[in-house]
């Protein structure tokens, strides 16, 4: 029997299932729901499935009970044998769990399945995708339309007891993913990011910037790629900002994903100076280097993103996706984009943009520059006054 809104609002679950699998950047949004339901259950077991580069994060979090390993393996087709007993051993690993309440903020038909294959009785996710989100939106382009996440996807609605309707495109993912709060009875408080950064990884920063002689400095961080083909600025104008700031007096750090070696390479070669530490870190130690940056310049991505959560000044690039659902949190002043008819588009790959890739190649590198100095300047303000 599925329960009433008032029923489960009143209900003290004992055991909570959280599925976010991925990005950095999505995990970090779901940060907030978390610490509510910890407040809000403050003697629960609570479990996060995650992806397992992403759950090395996660271990040290004081509100969570569990990190749950989603083993992901891109070689096959989720169709393919290996994939499908993959799928049965968490499966059954989920079962045993003895949940009572799972929420699936992934809201894709393989998660929504390891919710109901969980055996929660109570299963909550997003509602399916509705053509009233757009009615009171600005206006945006059709393959904004087509490509943006606007609700449950392949099916996932039809796994969960409770839905959660999304009413706009005009608010901010993390705003949607805390609207779960008004079925289960969470404070009113404020968004909470806590996250814990092991002493390890601050031990293995201080260790990196002793090697690069740049200990004790507060650097200026740079982290030049995303995960789209259609994130990527060049690498030239990446140069031309790390350039800047080593002439004013600044450390410049380069991080990034393992991948990303190559990137990293070529702006340390047009900036000689910078400190490449690109695939040199784990995320919790590239969560320690962050949180001691004077400031984060980054593309919509996970060092953008974790520089919020960590209260560090940011300057946020933007092309292809959208700054009011995805940008720094409460932070439209970090956002620099081109502003261009055809943006945002959630286009992925670089052949499928019949633009030239303009909302990236024509965003010059003065206009970061500027912004960057601005929100330095006001960082740096009160401390310069005392």
């Amino acid at each position: 029997m599925t329960l009433s809104a008032d029923e489960l609002r009143n209900r003290d679950f004992s055991k909570i299932l959280l599925i976010k699998l991925s990005a950095v950047g999505d995990v970090v949004h779901t940060l907030p729901v978390l610490n509510k339901l910890r407040r809000r259950y403050p003697n629960a077991q609570i479990d996060w499935l995650v992806t397992p580069a992403i759950g090395e994060l996660l271990l040290h979090h004081p509100a969570l009970s569990n990190v749950i390993d989603f083993p992901r393996d891109t070689s096959a087709p989720p169709w393919a044998w290996a994939a499908l007993s993959s799928y049965a051993r968490l499966a059954a690993k989920l079962r045993g769990g003895g949940y009572d309440l799972a929420i699936d903020l992934h809201c894709q038909s393989r998660t929504a399945f390891l919710a109901f294959a969980a055996g929660a009785p109570v299963r909550i996710g997003f509602d399916k995708e509705r053509p009233e989100v757009w009615a009171n939106s600005r206006k945006v382009t059709d393959d904004f339309r087509k490509h943006a996440w606007q609700g449950a996807r392949e099916g996932a609605w039809l796994f969960y007891t409770h839905r959660v309707p999304l009413r706009t495109m005009d608010v901010h993912v993390i705003d949607h993913y805390q609207s779960i709060g008004a079925l289960l009875g969470f404070d009113s408080g404020p968004t909470d990011f806590s996250l814990r950064i092991p002493q390890a990884a601050r031990d293995r920063i201080d260790s990196l910037l002793r090697q690069h002689n740049i200990a004790g400095t507060r650097p200026v961080i740079i982290a030049a790629r995303g995960n789209w083909e259609t994130k990527s600025w060049p690498d030239e104008k990446s140069a031309e900002v790390a350039r800047h700031f080593l002439k004013t007096g600044h450390t410049v750090v380069l991080v990034g994903a393992p991948r990303e070696r190559a990137v990293g390479e070529n702006i340390a070669r047009l900036a000689p100076g910078v400190v490449d530490l690109t695939g040199e870190t784990t995320l919790s130690e590239l969560a320690a280097l962050i949180s001691r940056a004077a400031l984060c310049i980054a593309h919509d991505s996970g060092p953008m993103h974790l520089a919020v959560a960590l209260g560090r000044p940011a300057v946020a690039l933007f092309g292809p996706s959208d700054p009011v659902w995805a940008g720094p949190y409460h932070r439209d002043d970090a956002v620099v984009r081109a502003d261009l008819p055809c943006s945002p588009c959630y286009l992925r790959r670089l052949k499928n943009c019949g633009h030239a890739h303009a909302c990236m190649e024509d965003l010059p590198a003065q206009a970061l520059i500027a912004r960057a100095e601005s929100i330095l300047g006001h960082a740096l303000a009160p401390a310069d006054s005392t």
